[in-house]
């Protein structure tokens, strides 16, 4: 599927990622090519990004993160992280460079919708 997909074909592919990120664990996180490539093509990942960006509410979207363990969203209000404080309420730490250590907090436990 391309970003030239047809707005129903867009729709039923950000379903399919809203079902896989709901099933992400608290204190844990996924990569948007993990989410990609469970939906069957890892090269997907912008358009996962472009899903997380207009997610329900009762989506966990924070627990997506890039393939470098990095946030990708944006501060607001000076230096405060949305992403970054939820993600360490939930007992997410992040390393000196303000990256999370996949191997520790990465989840791999996706299956194919």
């Amino acid at each position: 599927m391309s970003p030239k997909t047809s707005k129903d074909g867009k729709e039923g592919f950000f379903q399919k990622v809203y079902e896989l990120v709901k099933q992400v664990p608290e204190g844990h996180v996924v990569t948007y090519g993990q989410v990609a490539a469970a939906l069957g093509n890892a090269r997907q990942a912008r358009m996962v990004g472009w899903a997380m960006r207009t997610c329900p509410h009762d989506v966990p979207w924070h627990r997506v993160v890039n393939a470098q363990g990095g946030l990708s969203t944006r501060p607001i209000h000076g230096s405060f992280n949305p992403q970054r404080a939820r993600l360490e309420d939930e007992g997410v730490e992040f390393d000196h460079n303000g990256r999370i250590d996949l191997d520790t907090y990465g989840w791999d436990g996706m299956g194919k919708i």
